[in-house]
């Protein structure tokens, strides 16, 4: 990174991004979609997946045109842009991150600078039950306006 920085004049951004593309290479590419499900659903995180699982479930009747873009941390659920983001962000949760511009925070719906601002509102996810009508209808909502 300090030579991309300092004979190049990258941003920080593109020499991080740049060197992890460089080691991945080296370790033989970057991990697989399921290595990365797998990797965030570990350990104390594992009772997590069905969550995980039920959002996708929801998320598939919508069309074909939705890319599940998994991240190390999270996974990116666009269609033209990311409509939501799926993170198990502690052992007993999962964050649902949505984009709905112009929709009030409700008491479970709640607004804000969602994930450094990559979403507008996030639900906070329990159980598997926890992804009912009301979450699957924000999911469409956003799944609409991407």
């Amino acid at each position: 990174m300090k030579l991309l920085k300092g004979e190049y004049g990258m941003t920080h951004g593109y020499a991080n991004t740049i060197s992890i593309l460089y080691r991945q290479r080296a370790e033989g590419g970057p991990p697989e979609g399921e290595q990365l499900f797998n990797a965030q659903y570990a350990g104390a995180k594992a009772g997590l997946r069905d969550i995980f699982d039920a959002a996708l479930a929801a998320v598939s009747q919508f069309g074909p045109d939705v890319e599940i873009a998994p991240k190390k941390s999270y996974v990116s659920l666009r269609r033209s842009k990311q409509f939501a983001i799926v993170q198990p962000s502690t052992k007993t949760r999962v964050d649902l991150g949505l984009n709905l511009k112009e929709f009030e925070p409700t008491e479970r719906l709640e607004g804000g600078k969602v994930f450094g601002g990559m979403c507008t509102h996030r639900v906070r996810l329990t159980s598997a039950s926890d992804v009912d009508d009301e979450v699957a209808a924000w999911l469409k909502q956003a799944y609409k306006l991407a």
